[in-house]
């Protein structure tokens, strides 16, 4: 397929592709906001269920599992069905199946609810994705960093809704259902401005003199992708459940500073994904995600090494702001990949990327008891730099893969677009 406007195309002007653009981020948005909006009534459901932490960690194994079973479906409909209908038809399943969590009275029908609710919230995610890819494709300019930014305020924003709804003394059913419903209403009123996906094999035969490119090297560079995916994620998922447990009890941070921890590191992707879509429109992929990737490795292993609180929450938002556009940029560049339906490479380089979520976490407490958590945590500066320089050597991120690369609008910010021969 020819992923984006050839590069004597003129970009679609910001008016022309307004509408799918907004949709898009109406649905990113929407996405962050309801997952994150139910993490502050995971205390008042343990009691409810009567779980232990251990039988609780079990329980929310639930969505993540689904998540990956999504990624293997939506992987086989998105090339048959496209990703205008599967935003839709995910949309209204991730709404309506939430509420039925907070109704769950045992940890068996709890994992049920969770796992479809889960499976919902990976088919939305990896058809939004596509749907993303389609609509800057369309557009010819960098945007997916920008939409990934709008997911990232969408959870901000849920996060603060979930705590206020517990404070007011509201049930996860009613939160879930009250914000639901106009999401749904909405956005699904949005939805109606996407715009159909461009299909696997559109493109011309290889000319004369043009290598054909084999399936095996395409798998290739889907996996090189697949594997930042993982590492990048994997830091994250171990961030996000180890760094309060560190500054509160190897640290001893008082409760309220060992909250900021994943605080800083959530805020600084925030605002470098906000500003992502100018930056990689200036400047080559391959050249800022090595650099800001090694800066956030750097910066968490000094944070790490000095051993003291506030050290530690400048390195996790250090860790942030490197890390925070690998997978925007990535699903960009898998989307982009030749003969390679787009739906296809997004779900499986999100998978990879669930999978070093879900197992992050994991390998960090495993390595904590046998050694201390401490070391354990230097996993993330190692896999850190292992992104840094496999953004720096994938192909897929070198060769013409972003819009920037083939829009107008690199070379009037006085960035030069190389040639085919290049």
């Amino acid at each position: 397929m020819t992923p984006f406007p050839a590069k004597n195309q003129p970009a679609t002007p910001a008016s022309a592709d307004r509408r799918p653009r907004l949709a898009v981020i109406a649905v990113f948005f929407v996405h962050g906001f309801l997952f994150a909006s139910w993490t502050a009534h995971i205390p008042q459901l343990q009691h409810h269920l009567g779980l232990s932490d251990g039988r609780l960690g079990l329980a929310l194994l639930g969505a993540p599992i689904g998540s990956v079973l999504a990624m293997v479906v939506a992987a086989r409909l998105l090339p048959i069905v496209g990703s205008q209908p599967m935003v839709r038809l995910a949309l209204v399943g991730y709404c309506v199946s939430g509420p039925i969590i907070g109704l769950t009275g045992s940890l068996g029908t709890f994992f049920v609810a969770f796992l479809l609710w889960g499976f919902f919230q990976g088919t939305l995610d990896v058809s939004m994705n596509t749907q993303a890819i389609t609509v800057e494709r369309f557009s010819g300019r960098v945007l997916m960093p920008g939409f990934h930014g709008s997911w990232s305020t969408g959870a901000l924003v849920g996060a603060v809704t979930g705590a206020a709804a517990v404070g007011l003394g509201l049930s996860l059913s009613e939160q879930l259902l009250a914000l639901a419903v106009p999401c749904l209403l909405v956005v699904g009123w949005l939805t109606t401005s996407l715009i159909a996906d461009q299909r696997a094999g559109s493109d011309p035969e290889p000319s004369e003199g043009r290598p054909d490119r084999r399936s095996g090297v395409l798998q290739g560079a889907v996996l090189v992708l697949g594997g930042i995916a993982f590492a990048d994620m994997l830091c994250e998922g171990a961030a996000a459940d180890w760094a309060a447990v560190y500054l509160r009890n190897s640290l001893h941070a008082v409760p309220f500073v060992a909250g900021l921890g994943y605080a800083a590191y959530a805020l600084a992707m925030l605002t470098v994904r906000l500003s992502g879509n100018r930056i990689f429109t200036r400047f080559a992929a391959h050249r800022v995600l090595p650099l800001l990737a090694a800066m956030g490795s750097l910066g968490f292993a000094a944070g790490l090494v000095i051993a003291r609180p506030v050290t530690l929450l400048v390195g996790f938002a250090l860790l942030g702001a490197g890390l925070g556009s690998v997978v925007p940029l990535i699903l960009s560049a898998a989307g982009a990949v030749d003969n390679v339906d787009t739906g296809k490479a997004v779900a499986a380089v999100a998978g990879c990327g669930w999978v070093g979520y879900v197992v992050g976490p994991v390998v960090i407490g495993e390595i904590a008891s046998t050694t201390t958590l401490q070391i354990a945590l230097f996993l993330i500066p190692v896999l850190a730099g292992t992104v840094a320089v496999a953004t720096g050597m994938a192909k897929a991120l070198r060769r013409g893969a972003l819009p920037a690369d083939a829009a107008p609008s690199s070379r009037r910010a006085g960035v030069r677009t190389r040639t085919p021969a290049e």
